[in-house]
């Protein structure tokens, strides 16, 4: 495949050099990532259309269901279009603004992600420990108001990062060791006092995922109480079955993060491609996998994706 010089040298762009150390692979590495995001988009596509198209969906789990898939979409396409330029025509360059838009979206759709996340555990809890009133509680407006909350939440929360990297100073050095406008890598490059910046996103990482993993853990041990006293073996099974799905999709969403997160602050013994590849794994894995695993978990939704995909 050609690969053509498309990197400007204009003052007023960044330059994303894809995956250090590993640029004469990055045709071959955009296949997987074609593919991943093929199959993202497919799968959240269809959870939105059959969740919209069928009244009997019209529920509180389903709904959530669509607000994962819209942060999903979301997530991957802030990144996805844009690395795949880098990959197969070399298109390195992005302006300023558009670094710093790519940076907001991606961060307010990850908050977004996780608020998603502890209202899910919220409606398993309500579910399994007081099945009776759960119609009451969770009703669809509450959780759509929940889910307002979650997204004024990232917008706030994550607003100052682009605003506080706009007013940093930055010299001869614009290329940024990623394949997209991660707030870290770009805050790196700059000549002037970063301080500021990483205890920001610092105390914003504590906050938002230390609070959101408690309460996940809380809903949990609160679950776990409720089902060790239930006699019946079989109903031990029914409960813990329905949390199956969702606590699969915790451990592939925050892990990477994490892990990410951490060593990319703190270990400079790691190679920079093996950071941007578990960012890249945060990016991409759960945005494919989380409709397959809702999709096979959850009885309802499965049997109405396989009526629609019968029709095809």
């Amino acid at each position: 495949m050609a690969v053509f010089n498309l990197t400007p040298s204009d003052a007023s762009t960044f330059i994303l050099t894809g995956i250090p150390g590993l640029e004469a692979a990055h045709v071959w590495i955009s296949i997987p990532f074609s593919m991943f995001y093929i199959i993202s988009l497919l799968g959240n596509f269809m959870v939105l259309f059959v969740v919209g198209k069928e009244q009997t969906l019209h529920k509180p789990m389903f709904l959530l269901f669509c607000m994962l898939a819209l942060t999903d979409i979301s997530m991957s396409t802030s990144v996805v279009p844009k690395a795949l330029s880098i990959f197969w025509v070399n298109l390195k360059g992005i302006t300023v603004g558009g670094c710093l838009i790519q940076m907001f979206f991606l961060h307010a759709a990850s908050v977004m992600h996780s608020a998603i996340l502890v209202t899910m555990a919220i409606d398993r809890y309500v579910a399994i420990c007081n099945p009776l009133r759960y119609a009451t509680i969770l009703t669809n407006t509450r959780i759509a108001k929940l889910g307002l909350v979650g997204l004024t939440r990232a917008v706030l929360f994550m607003m100052p990062l682009p605003l506080l990297l706009s007013r940093l100073p930055f010299c001869a050095n614009r290329i940024i060791p990623h394949m997209y406008c991660e707030s870290i890598a770009v805050a790196k490059i700059s000549c002037g006092d970063i301080t500021v910046n990483n205890m920001y996103g610092l105390a914003m990482a504590f906050l938002v995922i230390g609070l959101d993993l408690t309460l996940i853990a809380l809903s949990y041990s609160l679950i776990m109480r409720a089902v060790l006293r239930i006699s019946s073996k079989e109903a031990h099974q029914k409960a813990l079955s329905t949390c199956t799905a969702h606590i699969c999709v915790i451990l592939m969403s925050y892990t990477p993060f994490l892990f990410s997160n951490v060593t990319h602050r703190f270990s400079q013994a790691i190679a920079p491609h093996i950071h941007i590849i578990l960012g890249n794994f945060y990016i991409l894995i759960p945005p494919m996998l989380n409709p397959i695993i809702y999709g096979v978990k959850t009885k309802e939704l499965r049997e109405k994706v396989g009526k629609y995909i019968c029709r095809m």
